[in-house]
């Protein structure tokens, strides 16, 4: 071929080119309609949705224009109405298969969320895909690293460098409940933005102040809220939750990794934090100041909280470590594999007591410390196989001393002191717990047979240990993870002793924490002496229905004292400590201890035995019929027959 066909044949492949070209461009608007329609049309079908628009076209080669957009789910009311939008991409990333935009011009965007009488026009997006979609990747195939990688493609991708949205408004209804947030301008230019925006919730209205940077070339984002006393809505509604702060800011950046690995780094700041929840606390908890600087790393089975993390809580400062696994296992469902660490070498014991938000640790408000504190703390859970489960905490002190109590004196138990006995979260006894009170039992005069029976069924190792005991703990986790629920707590009678003389009856977050630090406290500090906190168990234990302590105990059941008891009687008054008000269902309707009950009294009677206290005779020799009821409780029983037989005649006479 010569040089003058080749310069010909070039001509003509140019032409064709232009040519093409011109009719790509001139058709460029019919080609967009068609391949949006195609897509709508699918949604429209999949969802039951009727989606329209009024003009949808190109201006130039990269900007996509659209108007009159309506989103409207079938017999429901509109979900998405938008008056205009162009958004301006980056053609050559298109042809790559990426999407890029570079600038956003929208206006009048509004979301609305209904749900009226348990039926909402948002309920399609919660529906199972429709049997044609693509099937469901197993579990153990799923590759969470290939999946965050794609998430942040798309979300870097979409976000513009420029751009203006005018009139956005989001509003959420529940019936009578609404919120609406309103952002009348939101200006990003060069990669910054700032705005307000306007929310009212119910009659609460606020104005927050927002402002960052996106930048998805260096994979970037930063934003910041701002308003005094800036309360989060939809919360309290959705959650019973009421959450406050001053400023919120946090930021985001993608570190360079290949598709089997995604790195987050990044960074989350509060100020002025106030929290409500009542199974936090009965009362707000109020945090100066919050951090979390995170490391992430998301493998392809696995999600990594890198110990170069830090999480601050005012003062106090700590490194955690998190590591959520679900590895494949051929032929095998994949299951959970949960990692938390924390090391905290020694630190100024200060930085943690002056650290406590406020709100959180009621009876250690103000409490003044000196000397130094290390903690460790190791969680290890392979959820398959349960009793492998490993957990440690420790906390460690060095030269250290309480200089002065905060909101309670925490050694008033070693002298005498007013209890009080709670019901339902409601108080309904209070008592001295000293000489001062009739009913007041020393130590000394509780039988030894009483107090080791009391011991071996709720803590043998209480006078050895200080204050936990790691392995119950541990146990009692792994059986709350079996069944699902919480059905044990490995507390101790120190635990106990806590939780009824310092704490509130309510059961949340907050009192466990502040329960395991004045335990540590006590113990560790020797604030109260062994045999004064049992003695004070003893005698501020509930033994039935408003009976407390166990010179009450003692008459209630038996018409004795204390010191009369028998060794039946004393195993059968340990026995019902951990369910005093269900003490009938231990009995016969005569008042006579059910057959049930005796393998309990021979494990009791053993361990008597192996610590000298009884003959090994005499533990086998342990008989139920020797518990006899006397006193008000066996007068219950008659009453609650007698009450019996005036229904049955009642309802006789009725027939």
């Amino acid at each position: 071929m010569n040089k003058k066909h080749v310069k010909v044949a070039a001509a003509s492949i140019l032409l064709l080119f232009l040519l093409v070209a011109a009719v790509a461009f001139l058709s460029r608007g019919n080609l967009l309609r068609h391949v949006a329609g195609k897509h709508m049309a699918r949604l429209e079908q999949r969802y039951g949705l009727d989606i329209g628009y009024e003009k949808l076209h190109m201006k130039g080669l990269r900007t996509i224009a659209v108007e009159g957009l309506t989103v409207v789910p079938a017999g429901r009311d509109t979900l998405l109405s938008l008056q205009s939008l162009d958004v301006r991409i980056g053609l050559w990333a298109l042809l790559g298969g990426n999407i890029n935009v570079r600038h956003v011009g929208m206006d009048g965007l509004s979301l609305r969320f209904i749900k009226q009488d348990g039926k909402a026009n948002y309920d399609f997006l919660f529906l199972p895909s429709s049997k044609d979609s693509q099937p469901e990747v197993p579990k153990a195939k799923r590759n969470y690293a290939r999946r965050v990688n794609t998430l942040l493609d798309l979300l870097f991708g979409l976000l513009p460098g420029n751009g203006e949205l005018n009139n956005l408004h989001i509003y959420e209804r529940n019936d009578s409940n609404f919120v609406a947030f309103h952002i009348p301008r939101l200006h990003i230019s060069d990669r910054r933005f700032q705005s307000q925006m306007l929310i009212q919730e119910d009659s609460l209205r606020q104005q927050w102040n927002i402002s960052g940077e996106l930048n998805p070339s260096d994979r970037r984002l930063h934003a910041t809220l701002t308003a005094p006393q800036l309360t989060v809505p939809y919360i309290r509604r959705r959650f019973g939750a009421e959450v406050q702060f001053d400023s919120l800011t946090c930021r985001l950046s993608q570190e360079k990794s290949d598709n089997s690995l995604a790195c987050l780094v990044g960074e989350a700041e509060v100020r002025g934090l106030h929290v409500y929840h009542k199974r936090l606390s009965t009362d707000k908890i109020n945090l100066d100041h919050g951090q979390l600087r995170f490391h992430v790393d998301v493998a392809p089975q696995s999600v990594d909280l890198d110990s170069a993390s830090l999480v601050r809580f005012n003062a106090l400062t700590f490194h955690p470590y998190m590591r959520i696994e679900h590895p494949q296992q051929s032929g095998a469902e994949p299951t959970w594999h949960f990692t938390a660490s924390v090391d905290k070498p020694w630190f100024p014991a200060e930085e943690l007591f002056s650290s406590l938000p406020k709100g959180l640790f009621e009876n250690l408000e103000g409490i003044r410390t000196e000397g130094e504190l290390a903690y460790h703390f190791l969680l290890d859970v392979d959820f398959a196989q349960l009793d492998s489960l490993r957990l440690e905490s420790d906390l460690k002190s060095r030269n250290f001393r309480i200089r002065q109590f905060g909101h309670t004196p925490l050694n008033k138990m070693s002298d005498e002191f007013e209890y009080t006995a709670y019901e339902d979260g409601r108080p309904v006894r209070t008592f001295p717990v000293g000489p001062s009170w009739e009913h007041f039992t020393p130590l000394a005069e509780v039988p030894d047979l009483l107090q080791m029976s009391v011991m071996q069924s709720e803590d043998g190792a209480f006078f050895y240990h200080h204050g936990f005991l790691p392995d119950a703990l541990r146990e009692a986790l792994i059986h709350d993870l079996k069944v699902r629920k919480f059905a044990r707590g490995g507390s101790t009678i120190s635990m106990q002793l806590v939780k009824n003389v310092f704490l509130t009856r309510n059961k949340n977050i907050a009192r466990k924490l502040e329960e395991a630090l004045i335990v540590w406290l006590i113990e560790g500090q020797h604030l109260t002496s062994k045999e004064r906190m049992y003695e004070v168990y003893l005698n501020i234990a509930e033994w039935g229905p408003l009976i407390y302590g166990i010179h009450e105990a003692a008459d209630f059941y038996f018409d004795k004292r204390p010191s009369q008891l028998s060794l039946e009687e004393c195993i059968f008054l340990a026995s019902i400590i951990p369910k005093p008000k269900h003490y009938k269902s231990s009995f016969t309707p005569d008042g006579r201890l059910r057959d049930s009950q005796e393998g309990y009294f021979r494990l009791i009677a053993e361990r008597l035995a192996k610590k000298g206290l009884i003959s090994e005779e005499q533990a086998a020799k342990v008989d139920i019929a020797n518990v006899t009821l006397r006193g008000a409780a066996l007068a219950s029983f008659h009453t609650q027959a007698e009450e019996g037989e005036e229904e049955m005649e009642s309802e006789s006479k009725e027939l």
